[in-house]
């Protein structure tokens, strides 16, 4: 009995110092981790493709700059289409051998495949690698209209909002800052110009000079009507209101106008899928019986003769 007692306080003792070691040896080890020098955290994670696609056409565009004297025209695009980032050439250029790179590799590949001629090869591979290499600036060219066609859809709407914030009792500046506060999410583009236009002269910039940014910017003909106006009238001291308003009837006159051209030029270019698609269809449902019953029934009595 007393050997058994003495050996369950031997293993009660013995499981107390071992618990208490592995206290005060986590202990000094956390605080030892504390004193350490901290160091740089590695993501656990790979990179995004979204990522490593940027950073190869950085890349890329960084070590084939686009020449000097392309490059206002080029930044002047990118404003027209949105794009204010001061990278954007570069990315685009990076974009522009990538894409090169890879049509031309595709095409290569197809062509291997296909076991075509040497020189089919070599002029397949060059028409790729030039499609490639124009395609980005398509894309650009068309973001630029499609931006230039909402700012010119939207911008009656933002007239008549002018007039009755200037009636109100408004300056033009601030005019233009309620504009692209009501304007946000019926026509962003607009909006954003606005807001860009307020910026620059509360920085400073002058008001005709302001104006004439925004219709570089934009590159709208109805745009730049529109600043014509607004420097007249402040340079003259106009009814700024009576300006706008007769404006905004100017610019829906405008759009009526194109609208009824396009109207009319709608029979001309319904000619050729008419004569190509309707009517092929509508003599195949029509003629098409007809010829049938007469070969059918003409077919045996010239066998007969």
């Amino acid at each position: 009995m007393v050997g058994i007692l003495t050996f369950v306080v031997f293993l009660l003792v013995a499981a107390g110092t071992a618990a208490l070691g592995l206290q005060l040896g986590g202990q000094r080890s956390r605080a030892m981790e504390r004193l350490a020098p901290q160091r740089p955290l590695v993501p656990s994670v790979l990179p995004s493709p979204a990522l490593i696609w940027r950073d190869l056409v950085s890349r890329i565009g960084k070590a084939m700059p686009l020449p000097s004297k392309d490059l206002p025209r080029l930044k002047r695009r990118f404003v027209r289409a949105g794009i204010r980032s001061p990278n954007a050439p570069r990315y685009f250029q990076g974009a522009r051998v990538v894409a090169a790179a890879a049509f031309g590799g595709l095409a290569l590949a197809i062509a291997l495949r296909a076991y075509a001629e040497t020189a089919n090869l070599l002029l397949g591979v060059g028409a790729a690698a030039a499609l490639g290499y124009i395609a980005p600036m398509q894309y650009l060219m068309w973001r630029v209209r499609h931006r230039q066609h909402a700012i010119e859809k939207g911008l009656p709407n933002a007239l008549d909002l002018m007039v009755i914030c200037v009636e109100a009792g408004l300056g033009i500046d601030q005019t233009t800052l309620q504009v692209a506060k009501e304007l946000q999410q019926a026509h962003p583009e607009i909006s954003d110009e606005f807001t860009v236009m307020n910026l620059e002269l509360r920085a400073g910039e002058r008001r005709h000079e302001a104006l004439h940014n925004l219709a570089e910017r934009t590159g709208v003909e109805d745009v730049k009507k529109l600043v014509a106006v607004l420097i007249q009238t402040d340079r003259f001291g106009t009814s700024i209101a009576q300006s706008l308003r007769g404006h905004a009837d100017y610019l829906r006159t405008m759009a009526r106008q194109r609208a009824e051209e396009r109207a009319s030029k709608l029979a001309v270019k319904l000619v050729f899928p008419i004569f190509f698609c309707v009517l092929p269809s509508l003599f195949a449902v029509t003629v098409g019986p007809v010829l049938t019953h007469l070969i059918r029934d003409l077919l045996p009595f010239i066998e007969n003769m």
